[in-house]
């Protein structure tokens, strides 16, 4: 892999807190709203920068992309972001739980993405890929980057050891969620140029998290080295910002469906047709969590029941169909309630683990949804053989947590 390091553009220690947010996808336009309050350095006025014009503006329109730029200007000239005088490599480590994952921020290189060096594991939405390219384009930089995961490299993990047995650079916990993020600059030019080398080596990188953010990137990138008559292949527009966790430091959590009808059926047909490809048992009033592959959780009526696929129904030797998502939109989601596709049947909705199987109850008790279904979580190791034999998972497939902290570092494209 091609990788470099960069001149990052990041909040002064004292403002860190004021500037950093939440993922622009993890939230709407109201929830930015309100998270940025009265905060004028909140970078939800870049990622987000509908929240500063009038309730119900598209956040598509020209003037909010145009207003994100401008946002952009105003915080660099104020002084809350402010460039490093050198390219550096740094590291960030986020905790949950009492659990850290350390990763490396990083440039990857956009001909890897376009090559397929970068493995996907999910398909990308034109209208999605075009917004961010937007963002991109018009602030000249990745102001978020995407989540990477690699094979685990003892070399690699020595030389963040060395960075965080040292005083970081930002250390805070977030108020609203309570993940702590911590970050170190790596400055010594042997650990670059040796973190470049071992780079160098290995074969893949894995997106983990932020497809979108990753094509819109590559992209633009692809786009501005066709504009340029004089383009040489080491411009910075030739690289985006990544985070790159080792795999093996990864959680992926379940990410679970809730419908809003039972397609005609009543409740005992519809038991009775789940009977055919799962064992069905009673667990009673109280939360059952599946808790093997191929064991669903099902909440209906205010019961709680565990399925457990029947083995003719699935093929473990096939990358895809060994996917519970993959079982339960077959058997139960397509042949029984008749949702066809994940992406725009309204009838469906997801709730990502983090969450927790109370939302499910709660929102089937509320009379929104008529009945929920959960899943036992995508293991990394599926994840990664899914990438490499070129597969894509069904949509809504993983969920990672804690999401990326937006703000601590920003990469200009020029």
């Amino acid at each position: 892999m091609k990788i470099k390091p960069f001149k990052g553009l990041r909040p002064p220690k004292n403002l860190v807190e004021q500037v950093a947010s939440r993922p622009y996808d993890v939230l709407n336009s109201e929830e930015a709203r309100e998270e940025a309050g009265d905060h004028e350095k909140s970078l939800y006025h870049i990622i987000k920068p509908e929240i500063d014009f009038p309730v119900g503006t598209d956040e598509h329109d020209p003037k909010v992309y145009e207003k994100a730029a401008e946002n952009f200007q105003k915080f660099q000239d104020k002084g809350w972001l402010v460039q490093d005088n050198k390219e550096l490599y740094y590291v960030y480590a986020q905790t949950l739980n009492g659990h850290t994952q350390y990763g490396l921020v990083v440039c990857a290189c956009v001909d890897d993405y376009m090559t397929g060096k970068i493995k996907k594991h999910e398909l990308t939405r034109r209208d999605k890929e075009e917004d961010r390219m937007k963002h991109v384009r018009i602030n000249n930089a990745n102001i978020e980057p995407v989540f990477f995961a690699y094979p685990d490299n003892s070399e690699l993990n020595n030389i963040v050891k060395k960075y965080t047995a040292k005083m970081p650079e930002y250390d805070f916990v977030a108020k609203l969620d309570g993940f702590g993020h911590t970050f170190w600059l790596i400055d010594d030019e042997e650990d670059i140029l040796h973190i470049t080398e071992i780079f160098s080596q290995i074969p893949t990188l894995y997106i983990a998290d932020g497809h979108h953010r990753s094509a819109a990137a590559a992209l633009v990138g692809a786009e501005k080295a066709k504009q340029n008559p004089n383009h040489k292949g080491d411009e910075e527009y030739n690289y985006f910002m990544a985070v790159c966790f080792p795999a093996n430091q990864l959680t992926i959590i379940d990410y679970n469906r809730v419908v809003k009808d039972l397609n005609g059926l009543s409740e005992t047909e519809f038991l009775d047709k789940l009977n055919k490809r799962f064992i069905v048992e009673e667990k009673g009033m109280n939360v059952y969590k599946p808790n093997a592959l191929h064991n669903f959780s099902l909440y209906l009526n205010g019961e709680w029941y565990s399925l457990t696929a029947k083995p003719e129904t699935y093929n473990d030797n096939d990358p895809i169909g060994v996917l519970d998502v993959t079982i339960s939109s077959n058997l139960i989601l397509n042949e029984i309630l008749g949702i066809k596709d994940l992406r725009s049947d309204k009838r469906i909705d997801f709730v990502g683990g983090i969450r927790g199987l109370g939302e499910l109850k709660r929102r089937v008790d509320s009379g929104e949804m008529k009945v929920a279904l959960a899943l036992y979580p995508v293991s990394m190791k599926q994840l990664i053989d899914i990438a490499d034999t070129g597969n894509i998972m069904p949509p809504k497939t993983t969920w990672f947590e804690p999401k990326l902290r937006s703000g601590l570092v920003i990469h200009k494209l020029s």
